[in-house]
Protein backbone atom coordinates (compact mmCIF):
# COMPACT_ATOMS: atom_id res chain seq x y z
CA UNK A 1 0.00 0.00 0.00
CA UNK A 2 1.31 3.44 -0.97
CA UNK A 3 0.68 6.13 1.61
CA UNK A 4 1.47 9.83 1.73
CA UNK A 5 3.77 10.75 4.58
CA UNK A 6 4.04 14.19 6.22
CA UNK A 7 6.40 16.64 4.59
CA UNK A 8 7.90 19.78 6.06
CA UNK A 9 5.73 22.84 5.60
CA UNK A 10 6.46 26.21 7.11
CA UNK A 11 2.93 27.49 6.48
CA UNK A 12 1.89 31.09 6.45
CA UNK A 13 4.19 33.60 8.13
CA UNK A 14 1.19 35.43 9.55
CA UNK A 15 -0.98 34.54 12.50
CA UNK A 16 -4.56 33.66 11.64
CA UNK A 17 -6.98 30.88 10.81
CA UNK A 18 -5.93 28.77 7.85
CA UNK A 19 -8.32 28.74 4.96
CA UNK A 20 -10.99 26.19 4.24
CA UNK A 21 -11.00 24.42 0.84
CA UNK A 22 -12.97 25.42 -2.25
CA UNK A 23 -14.97 23.18 -4.60
CA UNK A 24 -16.49 23.75 -8.04
CA UNK A 25 -18.69 21.63 -10.31
CA UNK A 26 -19.62 22.29 -13.95
CA UNK A 27 -22.17 20.65 -16.25
CA UNK A 28 -21.73 22.27 -19.67
CA UNK A 29 -22.81 20.05 -22.61
CA UNK A 30 -21.65 22.60 -25.19
CA UNK A 31 -18.33 23.57 -23.57
CA UNK A 32 -14.97 22.26 -22.39
CA UNK A 33 -16.05 22.04 -18.78
CA UNK A 34 -12.59 21.79 -17.19
CA UNK A 35 -11.72 25.26 -18.50
CA UNK A 36 -14.77 26.68 -16.74
CA UNK A 37 -13.92 24.73 -13.59
CA UNK A 38 -10.43 26.27 -13.58
CA UNK A 39 -12.00 29.74 -13.84
CA UNK A 40 -14.10 28.94 -10.79
CA UNK A 41 -11.04 27.72 -8.88
CA UNK A 42 -9.19 30.96 -9.58
CA UNK A 43 -12.09 32.78 -7.91
CA UNK A 44 -11.78 30.48 -4.87
CA UNK A 45 -7.98 30.68 -4.59
CA UNK A 46 -8.32 32.49 -1.25
CA UNK A 47 -9.77 29.30 0.28
CA UNK A 48 -6.62 27.23 -0.24
CA UNK A 49 -3.17 27.56 -1.76
CA UNK A 50 -1.59 24.13 -1.18
CA UNK A 51 -2.85 22.31 -4.26
CA UNK A 52 -5.49 22.40 -6.97
CA UNK A 53 -6.99 19.97 -9.41
CA UNK A 54 -9.78 19.09 -11.82
CA UNK A 55 -11.52 15.88 -12.85
CA UNK A 56 -13.69 15.56 -15.97
CA UNK A 57 -15.88 12.86 -17.45
CA UNK A 58 -15.62 12.19 -21.19
CA UNK A 59 -17.70 9.39 -22.74
CA UNK A 60 -17.67 7.38 -19.52
CA UNK A 61 -14.00 7.89 -18.67
CA UNK A 62 -12.90 10.11 -15.80
CA UNK A 63 -9.61 11.98 -16.20
CA UNK A 64 -7.90 13.81 -13.33
CA UNK A 65 -5.14 16.41 -13.18
CA UNK A 66 -3.78 17.78 -9.90
CA UNK A 67 -0.77 19.84 -8.91
CA UNK A 68 0.79 21.55 -5.91
CA UNK A 69 0.67 25.26 -5.20
CA UNK A 70 -1.63 27.91 -6.59
CA UNK A 71 -4.06 27.24 -9.41
CA UNK A 72 -1.65 28.92 -11.81
CA UNK A 73 1.10 26.55 -10.63
CA UNK A 74 -1.03 23.40 -10.77
CA UNK A 75 -2.24 23.98 -14.34
CA UNK A 76 0.51 24.49 -16.90
CA UNK A 77 0.16 24.89 -20.66
CA UNK A 78 -2.07 22.19 -22.08
CA UNK A 79 -2.98 20.57 -18.75
CA UNK A 80 -6.59 21.74 -18.76
CA UNK A 81 -7.10 21.02 -22.46
CA UNK A 82 -6.19 17.37 -21.90
CA UNK A 83 -8.87 16.95 -19.22
CA UNK A 84 -11.75 16.68 -21.65
CA UNK A 85 -15.46 16.28 -21.10
CA UNK A 86 -18.69 18.19 -20.58
CA UNK A 87 -18.82 17.52 -16.82
CA UNK A 88 -16.08 18.34 -14.33
CA UNK A 89 -15.32 19.13 -10.71
CA UNK A 90 -12.45 21.05 -9.16
CA UNK A 91 -10.78 21.63 -5.82
CA UNK A 92 -8.37 24.08 -4.24
CA UNK A 93 -6.93 22.83 -0.97
CA UNK A 94 -5.77 23.83 2.44
CA UNK A 95 -5.23 20.65 4.44
CA UNK A 96 -7.23 20.06 7.61
CA UNK A 97 -6.71 16.28 7.65
CA UNK A 98 -3.59 14.92 5.97
CA UNK A 99 -0.34 16.70 5.27
CA UNK A 100 0.53 18.94 2.33
CA UNK A 101 1.70 16.34 -0.18
CA UNK A 102 1.11 15.77 -3.92
CA UNK A 103 -0.79 12.54 -3.37
CA UNK A 104 -3.25 14.32 -1.06
CA UNK A 105 -4.23 16.80 -3.80
CA UNK A 106 -7.84 16.60 -4.97
CA UNK A 107 -10.06 15.59 -6.72
CA UNK A 108 -9.45 11.98 -5.66
CA UNK A 109 -10.51 9.17 -7.97
CA UNK A 110 -11.49 5.78 -6.55
CA UNK A 111 -13.40 2.76 -7.84
CA UNK A 112 -15.92 0.72 -5.85
CA UNK A 113 -18.97 -1.41 -6.38
CA UNK A 114 -20.76 1.69 -7.71
CA UNK A 115 -18.05 2.28 -10.32
CA UNK A 116 -15.51 5.10 -10.58
CA UNK A 117 -16.08 8.19 -8.44
CA UNK A 118 -14.10 11.44 -8.20
CA UNK A 119 -14.45 13.48 -5.01
CA UNK A 120 -13.62 17.07 -4.05
CA UNK A 121 -14.24 17.81 -0.37
CA UNK A 122 -14.43 20.95 1.76
CA UNK A 123 -14.70 20.18 5.47
CA UNK A 124 -13.49 17.61 7.96
CA UNK A 125 -14.83 14.16 8.88
CA UNK A 126 -14.11 13.74 12.57
CA UNK A 127 -14.75 9.98 12.66
CA UNK A 128 -12.63 9.25 9.57
CA UNK A 129 -10.21 6.91 11.41
CA UNK A 130 -13.03 4.58 12.46
CA UNK A 131 -14.68 4.76 9.04
CA UNK A 132 -11.43 3.83 7.32
CA UNK A 133 -10.95 0.84 9.59
CA UNK A 134 -14.48 -0.34 8.76
CA UNK A 135 -13.94 0.13 5.01
CA UNK A 136 -10.69 -1.82 5.13
CA UNK A 137 -12.38 -4.66 7.00
CA UNK A 138 -15.64 -4.78 5.05
CA UNK A 139 -14.60 -3.87 1.51
CA UNK A 140 -10.83 -4.41 1.64
CA UNK A 141 -10.52 -0.77 0.55
CA UNK A 142 -6.96 0.28 -0.31
CA UNK A 143 -5.98 3.80 0.71
CA UNK A 144 -3.28 5.75 -1.09
CA UNK A 145 -3.54 9.05 0.84
CA UNK A 146 -3.75 10.29 4.43
CA UNK A 147 -6.93 12.34 3.95
CA UNK A 148 -10.44 12.01 5.29
CA UNK A 149 -11.58 12.91 1.76
CA UNK A 150 -10.40 9.52 0.48
CA UNK A 151 -12.42 7.89 3.25
CA UNK A 152 -15.48 9.77 1.94
CA UNK A 153 -14.69 8.63 -1.60
CA UNK A 154 -14.42 4.94 -0.71
CA UNK A 155 -17.50 5.08 1.52
CA UNK A 156 -19.69 6.53 -1.23
CA UNK A 157 -18.18 4.40 -4.01
CA UNK A 158 -19.24 1.30 -2.06
CA UNK A 159 -22.42 2.56 -0.40
CA UNK A 160 -25.62 0.53 -0.86
CA UNK A 161 -28.56 2.09 -2.68
CA UNK A 162 -30.42 2.08 -5.97
CA UNK A 163 -29.25 5.58 -6.94
CA UNK A 164 -26.83 8.26 -5.81
CA UNK A 165 -29.33 9.96 -3.52
CA UNK A 166 -29.77 6.75 -1.54
CA UNK A 167 -26.02 6.07 -1.45
CA UNK A 168 -25.15 9.55 -0.25
CA UNK A 169 -27.89 9.53 2.40
CA UNK A 170 -26.40 6.23 3.59
CA UNK A 171 -23.04 8.01 3.85
CA UNK A 172 -24.63 10.91 5.73
CA UNK A 173 -25.85 8.51 8.39
CA UNK A 174 -22.25 7.41 9.00
CA UNK A 175 -20.15 10.54 8.45
CA UNK A 176 -19.76 12.93 11.39
CA UNK A 177 -18.48 16.42 10.77
CA UNK A 178 -18.48 18.94 7.95
CA UNK A 179 -18.64 18.18 4.26
CA UNK A 180 -19.53 20.11 1.16
CA UNK A 181 -18.79 17.76 -1.73
CA UNK A 182 -18.39 17.96 -5.48
CA UNK A 183 -18.73 14.43 -6.89
CA UNK A 184 -18.20 13.18 -10.43
CA UNK A 185 -19.38 9.88 -11.89
CA UNK A 186 -19.04 8.80 -15.54
CA UNK A 187 -22.44 10.33 -16.32
CA UNK A 188 -23.30 12.90 -13.61
CA UNK A 189 -22.00 15.61 -11.32
CA UNK A 190 -23.33 15.78 -7.78
CA UNK A 191 -23.35 18.54 -5.17
CA UNK A 192 -23.67 17.57 -1.49
CA UNK A 193 -24.00 19.69 1.65
CA UNK A 194 -23.84 18.16 5.12
CA UNK A 195 -26.98 18.08 7.30
CA UNK A 196 -25.78 20.96 9.48
CA UNK A 197 -24.72 23.16 6.56
CA UNK A 198 -21.37 23.84 8.23
CA UNK A 199 -19.57 24.64 4.98
CA UNK A 200 -21.21 26.66 2.18
CA UNK A 201 -22.29 25.53 -1.31
CA UNK A 202 -24.38 27.30 -3.94
CA UNK A 203 -25.97 26.51 -7.30
CA UNK A 204 -25.95 28.61 -10.47
CA UNK A 205 -27.13 28.46 -14.08
CA UNK A 206 -24.57 29.03 -16.84
CA UNK A 207 -25.63 31.67 -19.35
CA UNK A 208 -26.06 30.95 -23.03
CA UNK A 209 -22.76 32.74 -23.63
CA UNK A 210 -21.12 29.75 -21.95
CA UNK A 211 -23.24 27.31 -23.92
CA UNK A 212 -25.69 26.84 -21.05
CA UNK A 213 -25.61 24.30 -18.27
CA UNK A 214 -25.15 24.33 -14.52
CA UNK A 215 -22.51 25.24 -11.98
CA UNK A 216 -22.07 24.87 -8.26
CA UNK A 217 -19.35 26.32 -6.04
CA UNK A 218 -18.35 27.09 -2.47
CA UNK A 219 -19.08 30.79 -2.96
CA UNK A 220 -21.14 33.02 -5.24
CA UNK A 221 -18.03 34.95 -6.33
CA UNK A 222 -17.06 31.89 -8.40
CA UNK A 223 -20.43 32.00 -10.16
CA UNK A 224 -19.83 35.67 -10.95
CA UNK A 225 -16.52 34.87 -12.66
CA UNK A 226 -18.22 32.07 -14.59
CA UNK A 227 -20.97 34.43 -15.79
CA UNK A 228 -23.46 32.10 -14.13
CA UNK A 229 -26.72 33.31 -12.66
CA UNK A 230 -27.06 32.55 -8.97
CA UNK A 231 -30.00 30.21 -8.37
CA UNK A 232 -29.82 29.44 -4.64
CA UNK A 233 -27.74 28.02 -1.83
CA UNK A 234 -28.01 24.32 -1.21
CA UNK A 235 -30.01 23.49 1.89
CA UNK A 236 -28.31 21.58 4.71
CA UNK A 237 -28.46 17.88 3.86
CA UNK A 238 -29.31 18.52 0.20
CA UNK A 239 -28.01 16.34 -2.64
CA UNK A 240 -28.27 17.71 -6.20
CA UNK A 241 -27.63 15.33 -9.12
CA UNK A 242 -27.10 16.89 -12.57
CA UNK A 243 -26.92 14.84 -15.77
CA UNK A 244 -28.42 14.69 -19.28
CA UNK A 245 -31.86 14.13 -17.75
CA UNK A 246 -31.77 17.42 -15.85
CA UNK A 247 -31.45 18.41 -12.20
CA UNK A 248 -32.78 16.24 -9.38
CA UNK A 249 -32.66 17.34 -5.76
CA UNK A 250 -33.49 15.59 -2.50
CA UNK A 251 -32.86 16.60 1.11
CA UNK A 252 -31.73 14.13 3.77
CA UNK A 253 -34.75 13.61 6.00
CA UNK A 254 -32.82 13.98 9.26
CA UNK A 255 -31.52 17.41 8.20
CA UNK A 256 -34.91 18.95 8.95
CA UNK A 257 -34.60 17.80 12.58
CA UNK A 258 -31.22 19.42 13.17
CA UNK A 259 -30.23 23.06 13.63
CA UNK A 260 -28.14 24.69 10.92
CA UNK A 261 -24.59 25.44 12.02
CA UNK A 262 -22.85 27.43 9.27
CA UNK A 263 -19.28 28.23 10.30
CA UNK A 264 -19.43 31.88 11.39
CA UNK A 265 -15.82 32.36 10.26
CA UNK A 266 -17.14 32.22 6.69
CA UNK A 267 -18.73 35.58 7.50
CA UNK A 268 -15.81 36.97 9.49
CA UNK A 269 -12.92 35.94 7.28
CA UNK A 270 -13.10 33.06 4.77
CA UNK A 271 -15.62 34.15 2.17
CA UNK A 272 -14.60 36.84 -0.29
CA UNK A 273 -16.21 40.21 0.48
CA UNK A 274 -18.02 40.11 -2.89
CA UNK A 275 -19.70 36.78 -2.09
CA UNK A 276 -23.22 36.59 -0.73
CA UNK A 277 -24.63 34.14 1.84
CA UNK A 278 -28.20 34.13 3.10
CA UNK A 279 -28.80 36.95 0.64
CA UNK A 280 -26.29 39.24 2.36
CA UNK A 281 -23.12 40.63 0.82
CA UNK A 282 -20.13 39.71 2.98
CA UNK A 283 -18.64 43.21 2.66
CA UNK A 284 -21.81 44.66 4.20
CA UNK A 285 -21.86 42.07 7.00
CA UNK A 286 -18.24 42.85 7.92
CA UNK A 287 -18.97 46.56 7.75
CA UNK A 288 -21.73 45.97 10.31
CA UNK A 289 -19.34 43.93 12.47
CA UNK A 290 -16.94 46.85 12.50
CA UNK A 291 -19.73 49.23 13.47
CA UNK A 292 -20.78 46.95 16.34
CA UNK A 293 -17.14 46.74 17.44
CA UNK A 294 -17.00 50.55 17.56
CA UNK A 295 -20.09 50.61 19.76
CA UNK A 296 -18.67 48.01 22.14
CA UNK A 297 -15.09 49.32 22.26
CA UNK A 298 -14.85 53.02 21.30
CA UNK A 299 -11.47 54.69 21.13
CA UNK A 300 -10.15 58.26 21.14
CA UNK A 301 -8.04 58.26 17.97
CA UNK A 302 -7.18 60.16 14.80
CA UNK A 303 -7.42 57.41 12.17
CA UNK A 304 -8.89 53.96 11.64
CA UNK A 305 -6.91 51.51 9.56
CA UNK A 306 -7.51 47.88 8.73
CA UNK A 307 -4.95 45.10 8.35
CA UNK A 308 -5.42 44.38 4.63
CA UNK A 309 -7.21 42.86 3.00
CA UNK A 310 -9.48 40.76 5.20
CA UNK A 311 -10.14 43.50 7.75
CA UNK A 312 -10.78 46.42 5.43
CA UNK A 313 -14.57 46.12 5.39
CA UNK A 314 -14.75 45.98 9.19
CA UNK A 315 -12.40 48.96 9.49
CA UNK A 316 -14.67 50.98 7.20
CA UNK A 317 -17.62 50.11 9.43
CA UNK A 318 -15.73 51.08 12.58
CA UNK A 319 -14.79 54.42 11.04
CA UNK A 320 -18.35 55.12 9.90
CA UNK A 321 -19.85 54.36 13.31
CA UNK A 322 -17.16 56.15 15.34
CA UNK A 323 -16.79 59.20 13.10
CA UNK A 324 -13.02 58.69 13.01
CA UNK A 325 -11.60 58.96 9.47
CA UNK A 326 -10.60 55.77 7.67
CA UNK A 327 -7.18 55.63 6.02
CA UNK A 328 -5.05 53.10 4.19
CA UNK A 329 -2.03 52.94 6.44
CA UNK A 330 -0.67 49.55 5.42
CA UNK A 331 -0.06 48.34 1.88
CA UNK A 332 -0.13 44.60 1.34
CA UNK A 333 2.32 42.89 -0.97
CA UNK A 334 0.15 40.26 -2.66
CA UNK A 335 3.07 38.43 -4.23
CA UNK A 336 4.86 37.17 -1.13
CA UNK A 337 5.26 33.41 -1.00
CA UNK A 338 3.75 31.40 1.82
CA UNK A 339 6.97 29.78 3.07
CA UNK A 340 10.30 30.99 4.44
CA UNK A 341 13.49 29.12 5.29
CA UNK A 342 14.61 31.32 8.20
CA UNK A 343 14.36 30.14 11.81
CA UNK A 344 10.91 30.57 13.33
CA UNK A 345 11.29 33.97 14.99
CA UNK A 346 13.18 35.48 12.06
CA UNK A 347 10.58 34.03 9.70
CA UNK A 348 7.69 35.72 11.48
CA UNK A 349 9.48 39.07 11.63
CA UNK A 350 10.56 38.98 8.00
CA UNK A 351 7.13 37.68 7.00
CA UNK A 352 5.39 40.72 8.46
CA UNK A 353 7.88 43.13 6.89
CA UNK A 354 7.55 41.50 3.48
CA UNK A 355 3.77 41.13 3.69
CA UNK A 356 3.00 44.71 4.73
CA UNK A 357 4.59 48.09 4.16
CA UNK A 358 3.46 51.05 6.30
CA UNK A 359 3.04 54.58 4.96
CA UNK A 360 4.80 56.88 7.45
CA UNK A 361 3.40 60.06 5.92
CA UNK A 362 -0.10 58.80 6.75
CA UNK A 363 0.70 57.34 10.17
CA UNK A 364 3.29 59.68 11.66
CA UNK A 365 2.05 61.41 14.81
CA UNK A 366 -1.36 59.71 14.65
CA UNK A 367 -3.35 57.81 17.25
CA UNK A 368 -4.56 54.70 15.44
CA UNK A 369 -7.44 52.29 15.71
CA UNK A 370 -6.12 49.13 14.05
CA UNK A 371 -8.86 46.66 13.08
CA UNK A 372 -7.98 42.98 12.61
CA UNK A 373 -10.25 40.05 11.81
CA UNK A 374 -8.89 37.69 14.50
CA UNK A 375 -5.99 36.86 16.78
CA UNK A 376 -5.24 33.14 16.92
CA UNK A 377 -1.78 32.37 18.28
CA UNK A 378 -0.76 35.96 18.93
CA UNK A 379 2.68 35.35 17.45
CA UNK A 380 2.70 37.95 14.69
CA UNK A 381 0.41 40.72 15.97
CA UNK A 382 3.27 42.21 18.04
CA UNK A 383 5.32 42.55 14.85
CA UNK A 384 2.49 44.46 13.15
CA UNK A 385 2.16 46.78 16.15
CA UNK A 386 5.92 47.39 16.18
CA UNK A 387 5.87 48.06 12.43
CA UNK A 388 3.23 50.77 12.93
CA UNK A 389 5.11 52.36 15.84
CA UNK A 390 8.29 52.52 13.78
CA UNK A 391 6.26 54.30 11.10
CA UNK A 392 5.45 57.02 13.65
CA UNK A 393 2.12 56.02 15.22
CA UNK A 394 1.87 57.48 18.74
CA UNK A 395 -0.94 55.24 20.02
CA UNK A 396 -2.31 51.92 18.80
CA UNK A 397 -5.78 50.78 19.83
CA UNK A 398 -6.21 47.24 18.56
CA UNK A 399 -9.77 46.15 17.76
CA UNK A 400 -10.68 42.61 16.69
CA UNK A 401 -13.96 41.84 14.89
CA UNK A 402 -14.03 38.26 16.19
CA UNK A 403 -14.41 37.22 19.82
CA UNK A 404 -11.43 35.61 21.58
CA UNK A 405 -10.69 32.20 20.02
CA UNK A 406 -10.45 29.76 22.92
CA UNK A 407 -11.23 26.39 21.31
CA UNK A 408 -9.83 24.53 18.27
CA UNK A 409 -11.92 23.85 15.18
CA UNK A 410 -12.44 20.23 14.19
CA UNK A 411 -14.84 20.91 11.33
CA UNK A 412 -12.71 22.08 8.44
CA UNK A 413 -10.55 24.99 9.64
CA UNK A 414 -6.93 24.49 10.70
CA UNK A 415 -7.16 26.98 13.57
CA UNK A 416 -4.53 25.75 16.09
CA UNK A 417 -4.38 23.41 19.06
CA UNK A 418 -5.84 24.59 22.35
CA UNK A 419 -2.34 25.01 23.80
CA UNK A 420 -1.46 27.31 20.87
CA UNK A 421 -4.53 29.55 21.20
CA UNK A 422 -3.46 32.65 23.07
CA UNK A 423 -6.97 33.47 24.32
CA UNK A 424 -7.22 30.00 25.91
CA UNK A 425 -4.19 30.80 28.06
CA UNK A 426 -4.25 34.54 28.68
CA UNK A 427 -6.69 37.26 29.66
CA UNK A 428 -7.47 40.19 27.37
CA UNK A 429 -5.21 42.58 29.37
CA UNK A 430 -2.40 40.02 29.16
CA UNK A 431 -2.88 39.68 25.40
CA UNK A 432 -2.88 43.46 25.06
CA UNK A 433 0.43 43.66 26.91
CA UNK A 434 1.92 40.91 24.76
CA UNK A 435 0.92 42.64 21.50
CA UNK A 436 2.33 45.99 22.59
CA UNK A 437 -0.92 47.82 21.87
CA UNK A 438 -2.20 50.60 24.12
CA UNK A 439 -5.69 49.07 24.32
CA UNK A 440 -7.35 45.92 22.99
CA UNK A 441 -11.01 45.16 22.39
CA UNK A 442 -12.71 42.09 20.94
CA UNK A 443 -16.18 41.93 19.45
CA UNK A 444 -18.43 40.03 21.84
CA UNK A 445 -20.07 36.74 20.91
CA UNK A 446 -23.48 38.34 21.39
CA UNK A 447 -22.53 41.32 19.24
CA UNK A 448 -21.19 39.04 16.50
CA UNK A 449 -24.34 36.94 16.50
CA UNK A 450 -26.60 40.00 16.49
CA UNK A 451 -24.91 41.04 13.25
CA UNK A 452 -24.57 37.58 11.71
CA UNK A 453 -28.14 36.48 12.33
CA UNK A 454 -29.40 39.75 10.93
CA UNK A 455 -32.99 39.32 9.89
CA UNK A 456 -33.47 36.11 11.89
CA UNK A 457 -31.39 34.01 9.52
CA UNK A 458 -30.37 30.49 10.52
CA UNK A 459 -27.89 29.37 13.13
CA UNK A 460 -24.10 29.37 13.16
CA UNK A 461 -21.31 27.29 14.61
CA UNK A 462 -19.42 29.47 17.10
CA UNK A 463 -17.55 26.62 18.83
CA UNK A 464 -14.14 28.26 18.45
CA UNK A 465 -15.39 31.03 20.75
CA UNK A 466 -17.77 29.13 23.06
CA UNK A 467 -16.71 25.48 22.94
CA UNK A 468 -20.28 24.52 21.99
CA UNK A 469 -19.65 22.16 19.08
CA UNK A 470 -22.66 21.18 16.91
CA UNK A 471 -21.50 17.55 16.92
CA UNK A 472 -19.53 15.54 19.51
CA UNK A 473 -15.79 15.95 18.86
CA UNK A 474 -12.65 14.15 19.87
CA UNK A 475 -10.74 16.88 21.70
CA UNK A 476 -7.29 15.55 20.77
CA UNK A 477 -8.12 15.15 17.08
CA UNK A 478 -5.12 15.91 14.86
CA UNK A 479 -4.87 16.63 11.14
CA UNK A 480 -2.29 13.82 10.94
CA UNK A 481 -4.57 11.28 12.66
CA UNK A 482 -4.91 9.13 9.54
CA UNK A 483 -1.15 9.16 8.98
CA UNK A 484 -0.45 7.99 12.53
CA UNK A 485 -2.95 5.12 12.30
CA UNK A 486 -1.90 3.91 8.86
CA UNK A 487 0.26 0.79 8.69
Amino acid sequence: MSLCLPISSEGSPLDGPREACGVVGIYAPESHSATLTAVGLFALQHRGQESAGVAASDEGRIRVHTGMGLVSDAFRDGDIERVTGSMSIGHTRYSTTGSSDPCNAQPLLVTGVNGPLAVAHNGNIINSVKLRENLQAEWDSRFATSTDSEVVAHLLANAPGADWHERIFYGMRLMQGAFSLALLTPDAIIAVRDPLGIRPLCLGRLTEGNGGGWAFASETCALDHLRADFVRELAPGEVVVIDKNGVRSEVYERAARTNRALCVFEWIYFARPDSTMDGRLMHNVRDEMGAQLAREHPADADLVIGIPDSSTSAAVGFARESGIPFANGLVRNRYVGRTFIEPEQQRRDRGVRQKFNPMPSVLRGKRLVVVDDSIVRGTTTPHVVELLRRAGATEIHLRVCAPPIKHPCYLGVDMATRDELIAARKTVPEICQLTGADTLGYLSVRGLMDVARGREQGGFCDACFTGNYPVPVQLDLSKQALERTAS
